[in-house]
């Protein structure tokens, strides 16, 4: 068992030796104080993995990524917010060629990438990303500014970073930007997230890693049960500490990415409350996964979660609705310790009701519905669903 010490930093990518990060604003955001275009650039090549969206309309960044050659190395990305430039067909990869193509006057870039969100089905403004090259900094390190451009609908930027230091005295960096805030479903959660390390991680552990980092936050998550065209997570390595130990590495990229999900469902469109859907007892994982998942999306529960109503006649009718083993004889629900449902109580008496009541109230409690059949178990986060996230998407191209 490794021996190590993580410890959180302020500053997001500005941390990491050798990259460099920047925004501006070109015009596609009327708020001139917030960038619309940024970049992530690495000064040596960075071994890259990436996951990407479920949904079958994958949008062009990710269709322009996958033509680079497995195992390539690049050592630029271009983010931009405010166009998906997804459902563009053939003509968005070649945008993206043709913004790209106009790096070399300014940097060398190697296999460079392009990331985009924002609204489905229009083409790049070519020539206003384009602009950007001549305003950014490409020595900069404002990590600040870069998270805050690549927002949509989100309320406050994410971003991480922590240095985590060996017992051999040996240490490296781990940080990281994320925007997300509505279309979150866990089929991978509609997203942007790059994660940049100067740890000096083997190309086969980050793949791995990252797959596994992913499955276990980021596609845990729903606000509203929408999966996007565009969700991406990119993990860049550049080596440049020399340093890597691959057990403390999994645990910061673990904590890290678990941490950044926790954040979007807090900052789900309008959202009040995080709330564990707890499955347990349940005929094996994959049925838990299934009940867990289904209460995460529901919008009956989460419109109870929103009302502070303690109605457990929801929770249980999703889980039957989900189609798995399950009997209301053996099965039981908690909020978070206090039993709401059982076979003997299958009505809430006053007393308890007062303190179910209490407990919804919180901004953040657990849910915990065990089904009494079996040993599976798995545990998906969701949050409530309330006007507000009624207004914003209402208006979302308005």
């Amino acid at each position: 068992m490794s021996n190590y010490t993580i410890t959180p930093l302020e500053g997001g990518l500005a941390n990491v030796e050798g990259f460099y990060c920047d925004a501006v604003n070109v015009g596609m955001r009327p708020d001139a104080s917030q960038g619309d275009v940024a970049f992530i650039r690495s000064e040596t090549p960075c071994r890259v993995s990436a996951v990407f969206t479920t949904n079958r309309f994958q949008a062009a960044p990710i269709k322009h990524y996958q033509r680079y050659p497995e195992g390539f190395e690049t050592n630029f990305v271009l983010i931009n917010a405010k166009n998906a430039n997804a459902m563009t067909g053939e003509k968005g990869v070649e945008d993206i060629d043709t913004i790209l193509s106009a790096l070399p006057e300014h940097i060398k870039p190697l296999n460079p990438l392009m990331s985009s969100t924002g609204v489905i089905g229009y083409r790049l403004p070519v020539e206003k990303i384009t602009s950007a090259f001549d305003k950014l900094d490409f020595n900069a390190k404002n990590s600040n500014e870069a998270a805050r451009a690549i927002m949509t609908t989100d309320s406050f930027k994410k971003e991480l970073a922590c240095r985590v230091e060996l017992s051999d005295g040996s240490s490296f960096h781990i940080a990281a930007i994320c925007k997300g805030a509505g279309m979150i479903n866990p089929a991978m959660a509609t997203m942007l997230c790059f994660v940049t390390t100067d740890a000096d991680v083997p190309k086969a552990d980050m793949d791995t890693l990252l797959e596994n980092g992913a499955n276990h936050s980021f596609n845990r998550i729903s606000v509203d049960g929408d999966t996007s065209t565009n969700d991406t997570v990119m993990l860049l390595s550049n080596g440049s500490s020399g340093s890597y130990d691959k057990e403390a590495f999994a645990q910061a990229l673990n904590s890290m990415l678990f941490e950044l999900a926790m954040m979007i469902l807090r900052d789900g469109e309008g959202a009040n409350k995080l709330v564990a859907f707890e499955v347990t007892g349940a005929a094996s994982n994959e049925e838990a996964e299934r009940a867990a998942r289904a209460l995460s999306n529901s919008l009956l529960v989460k419109t109870a979660l929103f009302g502070e109503d303690p109605n457990w006649g929801r929770i249980a009718s999703t889980i039957g609705a989900s189609g798995i083993a399950c009997d209301d004889t053996t099965l039981t629900i908690r909020y978070d310790d206090l039993l709401i449902y059982s076979d003997e109580h299958r009505e809430l008496d006053p007393e308890r009701e007062e303190q179910a009541y209490a407990i919804m109230k919180q901004e953040q409690f657990t849910v915990r519905c065990d089904l009494g059949l079996g040993e599976g178990s798995f545990t998906a986060y969701g949050c409530d669903l309330s006007y507000e996230y009624v207004k914003i998407n209402a208006e979302y191209r308005t």
